[in-house]
């Protein structure tokens, strides 16, 4: 008796004389125990000395159904224990490491013309002040020093100015080294962010025409042609016409050099197609070049343009032959049936099978699109985080790892 949890629901009736007859269901005054009512199934007699079998046996169980049809209905929801993110500090919102933004393009971009014009300031000045170390027709000192150069920088070398002085040698061997590396500057930093700018500006002019502007889908989109091109999940154009802009744009540079060799160097239309096709791939034979003072102005600002417009185009078409190799392997690998081999390999808790993010990795590892040393960084990573070893990153180590 002592040892029954349910004493309490004993009701008081002074002594244990069984003569007075069956208890009653109303002399039984009780609260339940709301965290363990669902899984308590008690059932007890008024007194264990009682031998009368007569006497019904009253269920725990069947006395909560009783209460519980006299009283109202309530629907307890449950809460989540973590708190309201208006009660959250303001600085755990915000990143102690904040996201590169657009800025740095801008600032790479102002270097790179900064440097140019130090680059080609420093040319010209050489030029100007020895044109007796260089060989070739002359126009005008300061042309001929900026078209020298571009000619040089962009690694076209038509030969029709050339060093002929062992000093004007060595100053050539040095500029063409600065300026092969000073266009892969140029090439990978403002022809990119120039592009990007352009490409952000065709899209968000593409959402707007298609009732999308700032992202918000006003209801489900349907497939167009533009899709084709346009890439509006991952807001991006598609590989497919970052080629055709390029390699348009290298037509427009061909086609605007030949109008110009055949209208201000006095050329025929093929010798204008040849010369214009030769410059703008930087093959530069040399039979033919720019020699009136015009066309060599034109020169200085045309092969700098369209020499880097060719790299970036050429850029496009590996990279698109890349893509779609990659698309390919990554479409086997998605579809392959799994082996044993492969279980065990992506097996990280060695407990026997595989789960979900296991089996996640173990594609992305197999596609190509992670490696073995990321994994370990992340978890490395995830590890600072969880300085207690549970395998969790909980709200409590996150706001004492911010000192809150």
């Amino acid at each position: 008796m002592e040892a029954d949890p349910f004493l309490g629901f004993y009701p008081n009736r002074g002594d244990n004389n069984v003569a007075d007859g069956s208890p009653n269901l109303s002399d039984f005054s009780f609260t339940p125990f709301p965290e363990h009512q669902d899984n308590i199934e008690a059932q007890y007699t008024l007194d264990n000395s009682c031998q009368d079998s007569s006497l019904p046996i009253v269920s725990y169980t069947s006395l909560l159904l009783l209460d519980h049809s006299k009283s109202k209905k309530h629907k307890f929801h449950r809460c989540k224990t973590a708190p309201a993110m208006v009660v959250m500090p303001e600085n755990l919102e915000k990143s102690n490491d904040p996201k590169p933004s657009q800025a740095d393009s801008a600032s790479l971009v102002r270097q790179a013309a900064l440097l140019l014009v130090i680059y080609l300031s420093l040319g010209v000045s050489i030029y100007y002040f020895n044109r007796d170390h260089f060989s070739g027709l002359e126009t005008h000192p300061i042309v001929d020093a900026l078209y020298f150069c571009i000619v040089t920088m962009c690694t076209i070398g038509y030969g029709d100015i050339a060093p002929v002085t062992p000093s004007a040698k060595l100053f050539s061997c040095f500029f063409v080294l600065v300026g092969f590396g000073f266009i892969d500057i140029m090439l990978s930093g403002v022809v990119n962010y120039v592009l990007d700018l352009q490409e952000k500006m065709i899209l968000n002019s593409t959402k707007m025409n298609h009732g999308d502007a700032g992202g918000h889908h006003v209801e489900e989109r349907r497939f167009s042609p533009i899709d084709y091109v346009f890439d509006f999940a991952k807001g991006r154009m598609r590989i497919r016409l970052k080629v055709g802009l390029a390699l348009g744009v290298v037509l427009l540079s061909i086609g605007l050099g030949t109008l110009v060799l055949y209208s201000v160097e006095g050329l025929d239309w093929i010798d204008s197609l040849y010369l214009s096709v030769l410059s703008v791939t930087t093959v530069g034979y040399g039979d033919r070049a720019f020699r009136t003072l015009p066309g060599r102005l034109f020169a200085s600002f045309w092969l700098l343009f369209s020499t880097l417009m060719v790299a970036r185009a050429f850029l496009y078409l590996a990279e698109a032959r890349i893509h779609k190799r990659h698309r390919r392997i990554a479409n086997w690998v998605l579809h392959r049936q799994i082996t044993v081999k492969d279980l065990l390999a992506a097996d990280i808790n060695n407990n026997g099978f595989l789960s979900k993010s296991e089996y996640i990795v173990f594609k992305l590892k197999e596609m190509g699109k992670i490696e073995e040393r990321e994994i370990l960084e992340i978890c490395k990573q995830f590890n600072k985080l969880d300085g207690t070893n549970s395998g969790k990153i909980t709200l409590r180590r996150l706001l004492a790892g911010r000192n809150i």
